[in-house]
């Protein structure tokens, strides 16, 4: 009998290239999705797991209670849920079998089929049945609806990834969100987190094997959690945002209705039981969770902001003020719930692209015919077609037809970009004239634009170092502030002379005052703004540091080759040099024997070139010279300048103008017969149209530029000189590179920009590296922080003005939340301050990082 677990289940499951999808489905075709129309694959391990299928077993609640109940049970390892099937998996020991059983039985639930006995020996397979017509509807009247199969797994249209969903309660603000980050951050195997606020959801992408810790490291923080199948449906969690604000709004007005019993109704005792009756109320309708998790926290000898919050209120309550405790607690658990759609809105603002991409494809079948598929369905190697103003809904490489597509929602160029048979094209794009057909290349997961959003999240998952000092302030602002309200509230009156019930008032104010939620949030809301507003222009930044340090940077290294120059070889100049007479016949001389070869030089004189080739005979190539072949009975040579040179046909004026073109960096070949040179062609890898104005928007945000490149050192300065950078590096090897980088970076901040394998180790160097043409091509990606999305160079300069914009509004948002409590902290002090007025400005300042954040999501001006 195996003794095989759940993780090794998993994990062998990962082995032979199948995923489990939200609905519990392991099929290697299924994408992690599960389908309706699709029967799931039968994934069968032979193991000491139990298999249960519970027909009435098909909401979240079920779940819970039902994983309540088993967890309890001795030598129950793990269990995995497939609400879509009804499924269940039970990794225990076989003597637990009957307990597992009978404990659901318990709860209500029948298990059919039974499970084998445990005496008749016989192993049990983990499989998935079938996928049913449809979901029926929760037994369970607290669930407001069953789990819909649906292949959308990712909260707010977010990316999903593979790991552990959990639902956690009591998590539903930016100063939880980061108190559970630190938390898990300690914990082995965690890759990645994502929070959805609204929902109280958290997705961690670590291994079965880290469950367990996980769950530990949310307990030890004071956060229970519940693991789910797969996320709450949009429409659920919209749902409870509604009753959520419902709540908080019927709070506020109960607890207005208190201030004016308090202002306005007769000071006699049946009053005033009235009125701490509704502050009560108020208090309650809008602060238990709060009360649960600031009792919590103190237990743990924690000081966080529930707590601070519980003590003022409770305090205010109890000498009297319970107009004011009903006020504050009212405005601030609405203000807590702002933050929360405030910071989410910031985290999900490019997980909205997803949305540009359409959710079905226009494919043809076998037949020929044309039929409309779900993207997630259609197969690499499709043929798909995409008619004039549609957008593209996956990616491809075009097949047939010509047009013009509208590329910005992927690397931001502003200009429709012509595309033609071969060239690639993006899911999210728009086709604005000609119809287009074009065969998919990746799957609907694997698109562009969801690897931008992948990449965007996991980059707003990383903290930023102004995030991490800002972290570390506010654990010692906050015990800092509590034991300063304690000495008000004992030591004023003793050394003072201040009244009592005057100090306590004071202490509490101050505690309202200490709350640390403007400053936690500060930097977050704006780097995850910085984040997306740069993934929006087409500049993929991997985290939050990068975004930060790209300000600081003085110098920048720029390869050549496809990065200043367009990469490609091109003809620039032709000069016929003897009186033929006929210079068209000359040209097309060059032309026929260049187009027999493959050499990139004589591919450039091709393209080059018009008119069609002539016939050429005995034809033949000489490495490292040329090429030589007999058109219309005449032998003809096509070579460089050494090999003319060699057959002795270079006059002195000749040479002359060969240097003229060589002094510019151009490489020539010359067209000649056995008596004389005919015409020289002049190659040359041209500088890209926006290089010239990038290198000066460069020097305007002051970035010295120095050109790295393996060329001779003429082709270098030429290339140099025009597009104006201060320094040029010639004759370098790509450890030459590196070693400039690393000796540069000793002294200074310094970037490196390039595109191809040669630039990684250079890139990896760099403070920040920034990797060009990052849709079309997957080289240098892994060493560069920065991924410009297209080949525009002056996205580079864009992202240091974003950088130093977004360094600008991190320091606005400290600033603002420290003065506001700093003004608020002198009048507390001085008597000037009320628990209203303290409130009023913790709220105020929060909202007003949050909203300054915000800003970053506008457009950039240069």
């Amino acid at each position: 009998m195996s003794n095989t677990s759940l993780n090794d289940i998993a994990a062998s499951q990962a082995t032979a290239g199948t995923t489990a999808c939200a609905g519990g489905c392991f099929s290697s075709g299924c994408g992690g999705q599960s389908e309706v129309s699709k029967a799931s694959a039968l994934a069968s391990t032979r193991t000491s797991v139990l298999d249960l299928h519970i027909p009435s077993m098909d909401c979240p609640n079920e779940e819970r209670s039902i994983r309540a109940a088993v967890k309890k049970i001795a030598g129950v390892r793990g269990m995995r849920f497939d609400l879509a099937q009804r499924g269940l998996a039970v990794d225990a020991p076989q003597d637990a079998w009957p307990h597992v059983i009978a404990a659901i039985n318990g709860l209500g639930f029948a298990t059919d089929p039974a499970a084998q006995s445990p005496e008749s020996g016989s192993e049990t397979h983990v499989e998935t049945a079938a996928v049913s017509a449809g979901p029926t509807a929760c037994r369970d009247p607290s669930c407001s609806e069953p789990i819909a199969v649906s292949s959308e797994a990712a909260p707010h249209g977010g990316t999903a990834f593979a790991g552990l969903l959990l639902r956690v309660p009591a998590m539903d603000c930016p100063t939880e969100e980061a108190q559970i980050r630190r938390a898990l951050e300690r914990v082995p195997d965690v890759r990645r987190l994502q929070f959805d606020l609204p929902a109280r959801t958290l997705s961690v992408d670590a291994p079965a094997s880290a469950t367990d810790a996980v769950v530990q490291a949310l307990l030890a923080t004071g956060f229970k959690s519940e693991v789910l199948s797969e996320p709450p449906s949009a429409e659920l969690t919209a749902k409870s945002q509604r009753v959520e604000l419902t709540r908080l709004i019927a709070a506020l007005a109960v607890a207005i209705l208190a201030e004016g019993f308090h202002f306005f109704a007769p000071d006699t005792t049946v009053w005033k039981v009235v009125g701490m009756g509704a502050a009560a109320a108020a208090i309650a309708l809008s602060g238990l969770s709060v009360f649960k998790k600031g009792l919590s926290a103190l237990l743990r000898g924690q000081l966080n902001i529930n707590a601070l919050m519980s003590v003022a209120v409770i305090g205010a309550f109890l000498i009297g003020q319970w107009p004011e405790a009903a006020m504050v607690m009212a405005l601030y658990s609405l203000a807590e719930l702002i933050e929360a759609r405030s910071v989410d809105r910031a985290r999900n603002a490019i997980a909205g692209l997803l949305s540009l991409s359409p959710s079905q494809a226009e494919v043809q079948q076998p037949d020929g015919s044309w039929t409309l598929q779900q993207a997630k369905l259609v197969q690499v190697g499709s043929l798909v077609r995409v008619k004039p103003g549609e957008r593209f809904a996956l990616d491809g490489r075009v097949s047939a037809g010509h047009g013009a597509v509208d590329q910005s929602p992927v690397t931001g160029e502003s200009v429709p970009v012509d595309k033609a048979p071969g060239d690639d094209v993006f899911a999210g794009t728009i086709n604005q004239s000609g119809s287009l057909e074009f065969r998919v290349t990746k799957p609907a997961s694997d698109t562009v634009l969801a690897g931008i959003i992948h990449a965007v999240e996991e980059a707003q998952s990383q903290r930023a170092p102004t995030q991490r000092f800002v972290d570390k302030f506010a654990a010692v602002y906050t015990p800092a502030i509590f034991v300063l309200a304690l000495a008000v509230a004992l030591g004023t009156p003793l050394l003072l002379g201040w009244d009592w019930m005057t100090a306590v008032y004071k202490a509490l104010v101050l505690l309202v005052i200490a709350c640390p939620c403007a400053l936690v949030i500060s930097t977050p809301v704006t780097v995850v703004s910085g984040l997306a507003a740069a993934a929006r222009r087409g500049i993929l930044i991997k985290g939050g540091a990068y975004l930060e340090h790209a300000r600081k940077l003085s110098v920048l290294g720029l390869d050549k080759t496809g990065t200043l120059t367009e990469g490609r070889p091109k003809l620039v100049a032709s000069q016929v040099v003897v009186d033929s007479g006929d210079e068209g016949k000359v040209l097309r001389l060059a032309k026929s024997l260049a187009a027999r070869s493959d050499h990139p030089v004589s591919k450039a004189v091709v393209d080059g070139l018009a008119g069609e080739p002539l016939e050429v005979t005995a034809f033949g190539a000489e490495l490292g010279k040329g090429v030589h072949g007999t058109i219309d009975g005449v032998e003809y040579v096509l070579g460089n300048h050494r090999w003319i040179h060699e057959r002795g046909q270079c006059s002195a004026e000749l040479e002359a103008a060969l240097h003229k073109h060589e002094s510019q960096g151009r490489t020539l070949s010359l067209l000649a017969s056995s008596s004389q040179v005919l015409a020289i062609f002049a190659v040359a890898d041209t500088t890209k149209d926006t290089t010239r104005q990038a290198i000066a928007e460069l020097k305007a945000v002051g970035v010295r530029t120095v050109m790295l490149t393996g060329d001779n050192e003429a082709t270098a300065k030429a290339i140099g000189q025009e597009v104006g950078v201060d320094e040029v590096r010639a004759n370098l090897l790509p450890q030459d590179k590196q070693a400039w980088v690393t000796q540069t970076a000793a002294a200074q901040d310094v970037g490196m920009v390039g595109d191809g394998v040669n630039d990684s180790p250079s890139l990896a160097a760099a403070s920040v590296g920034f990797s060009m043409g990052a849709a079309g091509t997957d080289t240098a990606k892994e060493a560069a922080d920065v991924l410009i999305m297209n080949d525009d160079l002056r996205k580079v300069a864009e992202t240091i003005r974003l950088s130093k914009r977004t360094y600008s509004i991190l320091w606005q948002n400290i600033t603002l939340a420290l003065g506001i409590k700093a003004v608020f902290f002198v009048l507390a002090v001085f008597g000037s301050a009320s628990m209203w007025m303290a409130v009023f400005a913790d709220m105020g300042a929060s909202l007003l990082v949050v909203f300054n954040g915000l800003r970053l999501l506008k457009p950039l001006r240069a």
